[in-house]
């Protein structure tokens, strides 16, 4: 392989050629939990391409991306993202963790 050629990461790989379901553009990006929640719930209950239930299909990805971000992860963005599986949680008529 040319020393020049970026090497994906496996990560990458798995969110680009997997048989996960398909999630919007951007969705980890929002600062708003509700906002993250919804786009998710709408992305499993959509996705032809879950192998599992919307509830744990949602949840499967929200907790990929935070494992996937590990240390880079600022508090206050970790803070966010378990809010939005709070919200996700609440959504599916879940009870929170917390």
């Amino acid at each position: 392989m040319p020393k020049n050629k970026k090497k994906k990461k496996w990560s990458q790989d798995v969110t680009e050629n997997s048989d996960a379901m398909d999630l919007k553009e951007g969705v980890f990006r929002s600062k708003s939990p509700k906002k993250i929640a919804d786009s998710l719930k709408r992305s499993a209950e959509e996705s032809p391409r879950r192998k599992s239930g919307p509830f744990q299909s949602a949840m499967s990805m929200l907790t990929f991306y935070i494992n996937r971000a590990g240390e880079q992860l600022s508090k206050s963005r970790r803070a966010t993202l378990e809010k939005a599986k709070d919200q996700l949680r609440k959504d599916f008529g879940r009870e929170p963790k917390h």
